[in-house]
């Protein structure tokens, strides 16, 4: 009798890796219906809510497990919540291990499928004698700055924002340093300093998984072979959110869209957990007007943390931030929600025509999946890089520009916006995104890309058992 494939996936206490993370799961799990799978969540105070609903919907053979929480204000309250999240993860090692090991005890395990800032994992693998992997929900082109950074640290003294000429990084388009993840941009900082130490720790691995599909980044693909000195690198995307269950502005949000003309809705929405601030919610609103497009607008209270609601909203009435006027303004023009809206339900809408998005990758895939071009609008972490891959890579989006304060203002905002819905730029990019779309479906298909990358890497994992 054939040993059971035991694989445990560990992920980091964010909402959009952890979600990434079990839909490759239950991907891994349709291409080879007899792996038995753990998913181990560290947690900051208590298990993300958006998570636990997740996880109502799991297949049988996929248990999951939470790590005792890490107390927020036992963490650094003066560095970005991406910090936070990786030092929890790092106070979390030693229950990890523990927990690693209880499930070893009870059901051997073959392999240990780690997200790229959960990398500490990866020696713990090696103790345990298990095949390692680094699971990135980010793009292609985001792994494969991370596996040239010990390089591009020595040849770069300057910061990254300040070096004259584009940073190449193998297989992707030119890049400026500017534009490089808010991590990179300051060398002397503790956030830099834990990435360029899990970049080193890549190496570890015996392979990457990547949440992307050679048609959008087939040069990259190329590189990353030549990079990852080796270890197989699998493109297993695209993986996206089948939606969660219902929830009150789904039907609010559905049946507005329902009496739409096609494609002729904005949606803007800046994921999770971004966040814009007073001032420049105030030019978003009045450029929404402004461009005379009709907008669903997922709606965040302002802050000055571009991802202040990455580890929780704020309880301040969202809508009270908005221009006098505005909504009365808007009436039947646009509709505004706070917090949450069904996002795949809306992008997959036949009334939605453009996404104003915050280029999160997880976004990023489900525009594509849906064949919806985009407005470029990043944030924070490695969302500049999606952004300069969409616009100037795929072509597949627009960028406004920012002032020197950092804001887009409500005239650049609407001037955006009707290019993408109306203008002459509007037909090359919807045209493009199709191609795209049609790509995205075939790489999910029995005979697909993504199914095959996901049989080689099982495939992989059952010799390996086999030998045991």
């Amino acid at each position: 009798m054939a040993k059971t494939t035991h694989v445990a996936a560990i992920s980091i206490p964010a909402f959009s890796h952890q979600a990434s993370i079990i839909e490759f799961c239950k991907r891994l799990l349709h291409v080879h219906r007899h792996f038995q799978i753990t998913c181990i969540f560290p947690a900051i105070d208590a298990p993300l809510p958006a998570t636990l609903s997740l996880l109502h919907s799991l297949p049988p053979n996929i248990h999951h497990t939470f790590l005792p929480p890490v107390n927020k204000h036992h963490l650094p309250q003066d560095v970005p919540p991406a910090v936070q999240i990786q030092l929890a993860l790092s106070q979390s090692i030693p229950c990890l291990r523990h927990a690693l090991e209880s499930l070893h005890s009870t059901m051997p395990l073959t392999a240990l499928v780690a997200d790229h800032f959960a990398n500490e994992a990866l020696q713990i693998a090696k103790e345990f004698n298990l095949l390692s992997f680094v699971y990135f929900p980010p793009s292609a082109m985001t792994l494969s700055l991370f596996l040239h950074l010990p390089t591009l640290h020595h040849q770069v003294s300057s910061e990254y924002r300040d070096h004259q000429e584009p940073i190449q990084i193998p297989g992707c388009v030119p890049i400026h340093g500017r534009d490089l993840p808010e991590h990179f941009q300051d060398r002397s900082s503790l956030a830099y300093e834990l990435i360029l130490e899990r970049s080193k720790r890549l190496s570890l691995a015996d392979g990457f998984l990547v949440n992307s599909f050679p048609e959008i980044e087939e040069n990259t693909l190329r590189a990353l072979k030549e990079q990852a000195t080796g270890v197989p690198v699998y493109l297993v995307g695209p993986i996206v959110q089948n939606g969660l269950s219902s929830e009150a502005n789904e039907s609010e949000c559905v049946k507005w869209l329902d009496k739409q003309r096609l494609n002729s809705v904005l949606y803007v929405s800046f994921g999770s957990g971004g966040t814009l601030c007073e001032e420049q919610v105030n030019e978003l609103a009045l450029g929404l007007e402004l461009s005379g497009q009709k907008f669903l607008w997922v709606l965040r209270a302002p802050s000055d943390s571009a991802n202040a609601a990455y580890l929780g909203a704020a309880n301040d009435d969202p809508l009270r931030f908005l221009p006098n006027g505005f909504l009365e303004r808007t009436k039947g023009h646009g509709l505004v929600v706070t917090s949450w809206a069904p996002q795949t339900r809306i992008l997959g809408h036949a009334s939605t025509g453009g996404f104003l998005t915050h280029c999160g990758w997880n976004s990023a895939l489900e525009s594509i999946v849906m064949g919806v071009p985009m407005v470029t609008w990043p944030l924070f972490a490695e969302q500049r890089i999606n952004a300069v891959l969409l616009t100037e890579g795929l072509k597949v989006a627009l960028r406004p520009k920012f002032n020197e304060n950092g804001i887009a203002e409500r005239g650049e905002i609407a001037n955006v916006i009707k290019g993408l819905m109306i203008g002459e730029e509007e037909n090359g990019i919807r045209q493009r995104i199709e191609v795209l779309k049609d790509a995205a479906t075939g790489a999910l298909k029995e005979d697909g890309s993504s199914t095959r990358a996901l049989s080689e890497f099982g495939s992989r994992l059952e010799n390996f058992a086999g030998h045991l």
